[in-house]
């Protein structure tokens, strides 16, 4: 998104998080840009009976939370590592600052939020699917839609079947079942346990 150089002559520091470590919980107010260095996190809610709903996945060189800091809202989500994570962290006045000097870097934050509510709608619309299997479908459609490889099994699907429940609200139960369906009917490949779309 922003370059590591123009983050740091901005004034971001870096933080190292440990797997499982909390970012930033729901409630709390935005003060940082948070941009990953290396490492996975996701972000994600819990219902009443304590089921994690993932809402996304981030990994090396992608941002997040930031669409919060123009707005003066408290964040509706947690953010979580999911691995050892490096990430930067520019204060949210400093970022406000940076993308006012820089044109062509507000272009490209509004190409990504623009990029994060089409993700949004897509699993929104998942949502009224009563099949798991047609939710599932949409979703790896969706994940496979940015390569530019578009053959039968050319993508692997680069979450676990835990992740892709939480993601779309199944049972990881369910997930297993129609993922090995979906295998039989030749709409996915497993080999050594990776799912290839």
């Amino acid at each position: 998104m922003i370059t590591e150089d123009l983050l740091f002559s901005s004034g971001a520091d870096v933080k190292i998080y440990e797997p499982n470590e909390i970012i930033f919980r729901e409630g709390e107010f935005p003060l940082y840009y948070f941009q990953i260095m290396d490492g996975k996190v996701k972000l994600n809610n819990y219902n009443e009976d304590g089921k994690e709903f993932i809402q996304n996945i981030f990994s090396d060189g992608q941002s997040f939370g930031e669409s919060l800091l123009f707005i003066d809202r408290p964040y509706p989500m947690n953010a979580v590592a999911i691995s050892a994570s490096k990430i930067i962290r520019l204060p949210s006045s400093h970022f406000l600052k940076l993308i006012q000097q820089n044109p062509e870097i507000s272009f490209n934050i509004y190409q990504c939020l623009a990029d994060r509510m089409y993700y949004k709608y897509i699993m929104l619309y998942s949502l009224s699917f009563q099949n798991p299997e047609a939710k599932l479908k949409l979703f790896m459609d969706y994940l496979k839609s940015y390569q530019d490889d578009k053959t039968p099994y050319s993508f692997q699907i680069p979450l676990t079947r835990q992740q892709l429940a939480s993601l779309t609200g199944l049972r990881v139960e369910t997930v297993i079942r129609v993922i090995k369906n979906m295998e039989k009917n030749k709409a996915l490949k497993i080999q050594n346990r990776k799912i290839y779309y």
